[in-house]
């Protein structure tokens, strides 16, 4: 299977996910919110909900934050810092598998990475004593461009 349809299918099944996710939340389907989904689930990283509203033509500024707001307390987004006010929001894989953050402190330019290393030395902080629940990692730097 090709690097597309993988991709297409992950998209799908974060979307069915949320789906079953709001209905076991008692929520009410709605159109407006089935489209941030749909958007969420197209995004390769995280994206600010100016970004979100910005994409969603006929949908209201309220209508967008109120979505965001739901999913994240749904634990189907997550908060990610950009950088000073900035805040962008993606989806959470069912999985588990996610990524991490690189951000230019210059332009704003937001790249995401793996480190496998990085999630060994995460998961090993069991041994002093502490269980990690979730984690965020943010890199800020300057890109190659503002360098």
């Amino acid at each position: 299977m090709n690097e597309t349809a993988t991709r297409r299918r992950s998209e799908q099944a974060w979307s069915e996910h949320a789906e079953a996710r709001i209905s076991e939340a008692g929520l009410k389907r709605s159109v407006p919110r089935r489209k941030v989904i749909e958007l969420l689930a197209g995004q390769d990283c995280a994206v600010t909900a100016l970004q979100l509203d910005a994409e969603l033509d006929g949908v209201g500024r309220a209508t967008v934050y109120r979505a965001i707001e739901q999913l994240e307390d749904l634990g189907l987004i997550q908060r990610v810092d950009l950088g000073g006010s900035a805040h962008g929001y993606e989806r959470l894989e069912p999985s588990g598998h996610h990524h991490h953050h690189i951000v230019c402190d210059d332009c704003g330019k937001v790249e995401p990475f793996e480190d496998e290393a990085l999630e060994d030395a995460i998961h090993d902080i069991h041994r002093k004593g502490f269980k990690v629940e979730t984690h965020e990692v943010t890199l800020h730097g300057h890109c190659q461009d503002c360098h």
